[in-house]
């Protein structure tokens, strides 16, 4: 199992499009994703289950994977989120 924590710095933090590209990468992985906010996992693969976090400018989220490959998940997803979702 990979994970990490990453604080989200956008200023929308994970709603509407942010979230679109969270699950879209993702879902690249065969790997079983999850994120972890405030004690509560939502699955990083469905977009009702991102947005239902109400992630916000300043939160911390954990990013949990388990599989094939974990590791790569977990890098491609830290990365998008440092790198601000390209905004």
């Amino acid at each position: 199992m990979h994970k990490q924590e990453v604080i989200l710095k956008n200023e929308t933090g994970l709603h509407a499009r942010p979230a679109s590209l969270f699950v879209k990468e993702a879902s690249r992985f065969s790997a079983d994703i999850k994120v972890i906010k405030d004690g509560k996992e939502y699955n990083a693969k469905s977009i009702m289950g991102i947005l239902s976090m109400g992630a916000g400018k300043g939160d911390t989220i954990l990013i949990q994977a388990e599989g094939d490959d974990a590791k790569e998940a977990v890098k491609a997803l830290v990365e998008l989120v440092n790198n601000n979702f390209n905004e």
